[in-house]
């Protein structure tokens, strides 16, 4: 739900009344992953998706009911051979859908549900967490945590489950996932086992672009594209001006390495050094191979980048180190133009995130969805 945050914060200020349908579970080829949404409002508008189509139709039945009757239903979605005009995914996958009524009237719902909205529209850290299946009473009831650890909203009478689930989202949070968390009835703490997803809203990891050039600024432009907040870091203030970067978040003028010594980075960030002059490269690679970062690419020729090597090793880079290095930068997609260039270097984060290959589809017996698997739903307090 928390991916079409913004459009739906708006509608919580505008006072109308919604449902919301979100992916809870995914089995298969399936075309959206969990956290996936779709909403309809009280006069009939949609945002999101929860299929990219193949089931939008019935989805959309459901949250019209949900909105008139206030039920919250959860519902599965697939293909079957034997119902050829069953409602269903044509991909051969299944999902589960969970449609929950925010309505005006539905006073403590509405308050986490505006309050999760908020902090997503804002671009602020929370993690919302709701009942999937259990006990009638708690389907659709919802948890916001902060990451504080305090919490919003509850389970009503149950506040051993809420310190659970508080404690299980929080970990969510940290680690910026949205995943599903099944807990045993000992865990839940109100009689029965069920299972929770909880929803983690992070800031828009970071592209930090070293280097002040005409193919910086077209990879700015794909990297906000592709939802990144977007830095451009150069030593030459002639250069590194927010008039020739109209679309990146912020411009800094200073050395690189010593501006990647005080900002901040985490597993998420990826770092595209477009230098290709030893004098910035040598002493910020020396240090962007050392941090927890997502990807390390270069720009330069292959004789560059043997000579750059050269020069690392020689400030005590490590073979190790020298291995994390994306250089020549970019998938080999024949680029020229900066705009191509930047595709391709954007095309190497994506297959680096994804796990994918670069080879075309066309011919190939890999999975196109190249999706690190999730870890097998966390149990709580199971009994055995």
């Amino acid at each position: 739900m928390l991916d079409i945050a913004e459009e739906l914060h708006r509608w919580v200020e505008q006072g109308r009344d919604f449902a919301v349908a979100t992916v809870v579970a995914v089995g298969g080829s399936a075309p959206r992953r969990p956290g996936a949404a779709l909403a309809v409002d009280s006069d009939g508008t949609a945002i999101g998706s929860v299929s990219g189509g193949c089931v939008e139709g019935a989805v959309y039945d459901l949250c019209a009911q949900a909105l008139e009757d206030g039920e919250t239903v959860l519902e599965r979605f697939g293909y079957s051979d034997d119902d050829a005009f069953a409602v269903g995914l044509t991909c051969g996958g299944v999902i589960d859908v969970l449609v929950t009524p925010v309505r005006s009237r539905d006073t403590d719902r509405r308050t986490v549900f505006a309050a999760a909205l908020a902090a997503a529209a804002a671009g602020e850290a929370a993690a919302l967490a709701r009942v999937v299946s259990g006990p009638a009473e708690l389907i659709g009831r919802a948890l916001l945590v902060r990451p504080d650890g305090s919490h919003e909203g509850g389970f009503g009478a149950h506040p051993g489950l809420d310190r659970t689930v508080t404690g299980e989202a929080a970990a969510q949070l940290d680690a910026g996932r949205t995943a599903t968390v099944e807990i045993g009835e000992q865990g839940s703490r109100c009689g029965a086992p069920l299972t929770v997803l909880v929803e983690s809203s992070v800031p828009p990891p970071r592209m930090i672009v070293f280097g002040a050039i005409d193919f910086a600024s077209a990879l700015v432009r794909v990297g906000k594209f592709l939802g990144y907040r977007v830095t451009v870091c150069d030593a030459r203030p002639v250069f590194a001006t927010a008039a020739r970067f109209p679309e990146a978040d912020d411009v800094v003028v200073e050395w690189p390495h010593r501006y990647l010594e005080r900002t901040r980075v985490d597993s998420r960030t990826v770092l595209c050094v477009l230098t290709h002059d030893a004098k910035f490269d040598v002493p910020l690679l020396r240090l962007a191979l050392r941090l927890p970062v997502a990807y390390v690419g270069a720009m330069g020729s292959r004789r560059t980048h043997l000579d750059r090597n050269e020069r690392l090793r020689e400030v005590g880079a490590t073979e190790i180190e020298l291995a994390r290095l994306r250089s020549p930068i970019g998938l080999d997609l024949g680029a020229r133009t900066p705009e191509e260039t930047a595709l391709s270097i954007a095309a190497e984060i994506v297959a680096d995130r994804r796990g994918g290959s670069g080879v075309p589809l066309t011919g190939a017996h890999t999975p196109i969805h190249h999706d690190t698997p999730a870890a097998p739903a966390r149990r709580i307090g199971s009994v055995a």
